[in-house]
């Protein structure tokens, strides 16, 4: 019969276990896994096939280089992974229920377009609410800003993503449509209606290759088999609107970057061109601090203010609600 000790012990080693095969399933890789937990890879791997003996089950089937769940370790995760999240996340929550919100840090990432134009307001309110609490906004996009949601370097990200990672989550809240912006005296900025080939035709500035814009821009001429010509490619959309007014040429932009008071003429686009969402990026299982949940609620419609004289919501936004909140 096992003593208390020894029980204790095989309590601790069962913890160990889940989470080494945990993170495995949720990188599909024992060496990311390992990567993460600190341990040797030959640590991760024990533990898992310890797991493997003492439930009698084989938790994962190889197929090439890569590792994928078997129905048992589907149902296992499925049943360990909030247990796993809830150990891990005791101090997080220990000291979110006892943080006062009017003391602390909160880190963002955004993109340059979500710094400029989404986040003045919402920061605004947000230390206007609580004064003492120190706001570091990072200026990423792309790989850069998975990085650092992956490792926790931030609390969450804020801005629009088409490929979504894995073990990324991504909460849609505003929606803004895409825009042709024109010189004053440009033919477009007179023509009814503008087709893809009015586009094709012209001499566009475009965002560069990595952003959201660009990648979206490209996607919808490659589905019509329609060549385009970019005549300059440019960094920012303060100087994309610069360029553009100086006769340049003519770009495609989200609302978010227009505030109406720019000297360009501003058209419709046709309806092939999708609408931007932006939302709230952050890693599975992420624990959400108080102060990261008290800014999202800032975010969603019914906070926003009543005031006339309170900042409010991009003009040019329509509130987009999640399926599983409406």
């Amino acid at each position: 019969m096992l003593s208390t000790a020894s029980k204790r012990g095989n309590k601790y080693n069962r913890i160990k276990q889940l989470r080494a095969f945990c993170c495995t399933a949720q990188y599909r890789s024992v060496s990311k896994a390992a990567q993460r937990l600190c341990l040797s890879q030959p640590s991760v791997s024990l533990q898992i096939q310890a797991l493997e003996r003492e439930l009698g089950i084989t938790l994962f089937e190889r197929r090439g280089p890569r590792i994928r769940l078997t129905p048992d370790g589907e149902t296992l995760y499925e049943l360990a992974q909030p247990l796993v999240e809830g150990i891990d996340a005791l101090p997080e929550r220990f000291a979110a229920h006892n943080e006062n919100l009017q003391s602390g840090r909160l880190d963002i990432a955004a993109g340059e377009s979500t710094a400029l134009y989404l986040l003045p307001d919402l920061i605004g309110r947000f230390m206007t609410l609580h004064p003492g609490m120190h706001v570091k906004l990072h200026n990423l996009a792309g790989k850069p800003m998975c990085h650092a949601i992956r490792h926790d370097e931030v609390d969450f990200a804020i801005g629009s993503m088409l490929d979504l990672p894995e073990d990324i989550s991504y909460r849609a809240i505003y929606c803004y449509s895409l825009s042709l912006i024109t010189p004053l005296d440009h033919p477009l900025a007179r023509k009814r209606a503008i087709t893809l080939q009015d586009l094709a035709s012209s001499e566009l500035i475009v965002p560069p290759r990595h952003l959201t814009t660009w990648r979206l821009i490209n996607l919808v001429f490659q589905q019509h088999s329609i060549p385009y010509k970019a005549r300059l490619e440019v960094g920012g959309w303060e100087i994309i609107k610069r360029y553009v007014e100086l006769g340049f040429g003519i770009a495609i932009a989200s609302n978010l970057c227009l505030s109406g008071f720019e000297k360009l003429a501003v058209r419709p686009l046709p309806e092939v061109f999708p609408k931007r969402t932006y939302g709230i990026m952050v890693r599975h299982g992420k624990f959400l601090s108080l102060q990261a949940k008290r800014f999202i609620e800032l975010m969603r419609p019914e906070s926003q203010p009543t005031d006339r004289s309170a900042p409010r919501l991009h003009p040019n936004a329509s509130v987009f609600i999640a399926a599983d909140e409406a």
